[in-house]
């Protein structure tokens, strides 16, 4: 058994791991930072969506891990397995101890697959797809190249998930495809939300509606798929009426695309900085942990309730390091994280409509000049070049970038209903 110390120690290395690795490193180039990550490739997430709907490639989402890093910051490449806050130690999988001055706890969400009977049997074959694995994503676009009528279900689970419009997003690509094939009056596609609305800002929802209707979608909320049968093409649900009273009704599919139950990793939820729903227990505007002031928590395993995102994660990663290095030398940690999450939802192969929103479903469009709820094709420009850009260019390398919200003229898009 080997044993590390490192003067900031970050435990995940995917968006917000890196980001804050490599910021860290251009604020403060003396310190020993450790990265604890055992993946050897980094996906660039928010472009899964578009590789399902045939628009990008796997291939354009993915680089390796190495290639990501600062050569000064050290790469342990180990799974955490156990956390003792109170002597500064992370214990790896292999048994060995890393101790560490801070900590930042960044390890994503964790998909739970086996919460669905049946799922992992079928994914990736009778037509069950799923955009939320880079096993499964090209799937997806085999599943829609290869559909030429029929039923399309797309569901979502309860919340919090991974960008709570990506299950909507990939069936207006989808609908999309058909309507560009000539076949959209062939199918009926069927959205399956565990939730009780089409979004979860009420701002943003009466404009997904419009789309849906564009479509001819079929909306069926509080609706949670519990069960599938890959071979038979059926998917059971568990059903809650207005009063609160359940049922389980089955669906016939030609196609599914599932997205799974998601929560924090086992090894948080065990963990003594979890809160008592499983999440890393932090500060939702300092992103310092409630209990122990050296550690700090960012991105999808949180407690803050603001939307997974990676630009929740750009947003969050200054004030990480900032704070940091406020208690290194001994001044105030600032509260500035608002709740920012940004959601680019794809309306079809050349619109997005680019919702923006802090805590309590706040609306704070970086361009409010522009309507947010317009469906607009700069944005899926900006979803397939400029934010993919700006995410391995800019953020994953430390760099520093902000749009300033000009809310003075916003303020006529927010009285509105």
């Amino acid at each position: 058994m080997t044993q590390q110390h490192y003067t900031l120690l970050i435990v995940g290395g995917g968006a917000a791991g890196v980001s804050v690795a490599n910021n860290m490193r251009r604020q403060n180039p003396t310190i020993a930072i450790g990265l604890i990550e055992p993946s050897e490739k980094h996906y660039y997430q928010p472009g899964f969506t578009i590789i399902g709907g045939g628009a990008y490639t796997l291939k354009q989402t993915t680089r390796n891990e190495k290639d990501l890093i600062h050569p000064s910051i050290t790469w342990v490449k180990d799974y955490a397995d156990t956390f003792q806050p109170d002597e500064n130690t992370v214990t790896l999988r292999s048994g060995d101890k890393v101790t560490y001055d801070y900590l930042v706890v960044c390890p994503g969400l964790q998909l739970d697959w086996d919460k669905i009977s049946g799922l992992k049997e079928t994914l990736g074959k009778n037509n069950v797809c799923s955009n939320y694995s880079p096993d499964t994503v090209e799937y997806t676009w085999e599943c829609i190249q290869n559909l030429q009528s029929g039923t399309a279900l797309f569901t979502q689970p309860p919340m919090p998930i991974k960008c709570a419009g990506a299950p909507q997003k990939i069936m207006y690509l989808a609908a999309d495809r058909f309507r560009k094939k000539g076949i959209l009056d062939k199918f009926t596609i069927e959205f399956c939300n565990a939730g009780p609305a089409m979004f979860g800002v009420p701002f943003f929802a009466k404009a997904l509606t419009k789309v849906v209707a564009d479509y001819g979608i079929k909306t069926n909320f509080s609706a949670n798929l519990i069960a599938i049968d890959g071979a038979a093409k059926t998917a059971t649900f568990e059903v809650t009426d207005s009063e609160g009273k359940k049922q389980q009704i089955t669906k016939q599919f030609d196609m599914i695309h599932v997205t799974p139950p998601q929560s924090a990793p086992d090894f948080i939820k065990q963990s003594p900085l979890a809160n008592a729903a499983g999440w890393v227990d932090v500060h939702p505007k300092t992103l310092q942990h409630n209990k122990y002031p050296n550690i700090f928590g960012l991105g999808d395993a949180t407690s803050t309730p603001n939307a997974k995102t990676a630009a929740a994660v750009r947003k969050q990663v200054p004030i990480v390091v900032d704070n940091i290095l406020n208690v290194m030398n001994a001044k105030a940690v600032v509260e500035k994280y608002d709740g920012y999450g940004s959601c680019p939802l794809t309306t079809s192969l050349n619109t997005v409509m680019l919702a923006e929103f802090a805590y309590d479903g706040k609306v704070t469009p970086s361009f409010p000049f522009l309507d947010p709820r317009e469906n607009r094709f700069i944005w899926w420009l900006g979803k397939t070049c400029g934010f993919p850009f700006l995410y391995w260019h800019i953020m994953v390398k430390g760099y520093r970038i902000d749009i300033p919200h000009l809310e003075s003229y916003a303020k006529r898009f927010m009285n509105e209903d």
